[in-house]
């Protein structure tokens, strides 16, 4: 082994190992410090490309979700106003029949039934969720998975696409509600309306259940996918601890190295005291 004063090769190298040591450990560290273990593209190019596709499905997916229990609580909200209107043409139907009795008295039960009619129009006119009328309007669309779920309670009720035209039941409901109560028309209009509000309801059933069936299948999705986008970008705490240690020894180590590296030229010159 040659010696010399005006080159320190060893030196050099042992400053090479411990600028990797360093680097090693400053990545250890950066990885316990973000709970990632890829934090640039630099970590892992392809990695970190599939990751970041996944985490945005994700969000789309979680989008989707949301979206799913806003259609779920418009139809809920729709479902409860239907069953009020449900309970009230029972009612009407009820004091429709009492009419036909002669001891009854057949003004108060017009007035009654007359009372009960405005109720269900102003439900039908007033039933909102923020500033849209949810038995009168036109179609909505929900997105909620790989497809749309297009909703219409207006039309399963005989409502037309202007929200200001009145259904044809509704409208014979409530005309025929101040006339005579026990004539055709006026329980025709009674039966019609409550056909039509008992299919409007069984709608909202089955647009339910297909709701519930893509909120499933999207949980169970999200659930996968943020599996797979943690398997590619979460850090290996217990291994990463480990390097982060064995790279502060390592430093340590080369320091102390350096340091005699440095001092082997002044050891040199003693030879020539």
């Amino acid at each position: 082994m040659a010696f010399s004063v005006n080159s320190n090769a060893g030196s050099v190298a042992v400053y090479n190992a411990l600028a990797k040591t360093q680097a090693s450990t400053q990545k250890a560290q950066l990885q316990l410090a973000t709970g990632k273990k890829v934090n640039s593209a630099a970590d892992d190019t392809s990695g970190w490309a599939i990751g970041k596709q996944l985490e945005a499905t994700s969000l789309k997916m979680k989008s989707q979700l949301a979206n799913i229990g806003n259609a779920k609580n418009f139809l809920s909200t729709a479902e409860s106003a239907l069953q009020q209107v449900y309970d009230k043409l029972n009612q009407i139907q009820s004091k429709q029949e009492d009419a036909v009795d002669p001891t009854k008295d057949k003004t108060s039960l017009e007035n009654d039934i007359k009372t009960l009619a405005d109720e269900i129009d102003s439900i039908f006119k007033n039933t909102t969720v923020g500033s849209t009328n949810i038995l009168t309007s036109a179609s909505h669309s929900f997105a909620a998975g790989s497809t749309a779920v297009d909703i219409n309670i207006g039309a399963k009720l005989g409502f037309a696409t202007d929200t200001s035209v009145e259904t044809t039941n509704l409208g014979q409901l409530t005309t025929a509600a101040g006339t005579d109560v026990t004539g055709t028309s006026a329980k025709t209009a009674t039966g019609n309306l409550q056909t039509a509000v008992r299919a409007a309801i069984t709608y909202i059933g089955n647009k339910t259940q297909v709701l519930t069936s893509r909120e499933d299948f999207l949980s169970t999705s999200i659930a996968n996918n943020d599996s797979a986008i943690a398997q590619i970008f979460d850090t290996d705490t217990l291994k990463d601890q480990m390097s982060a240690s064995q790279g502060a020894v390592g430093s340590q180590l080369a320091t102390a190295m350096m340091s005699q590296m440095n001092a082997a030229p002044q050891q040199m010159l003693q030879l020539f005291r």
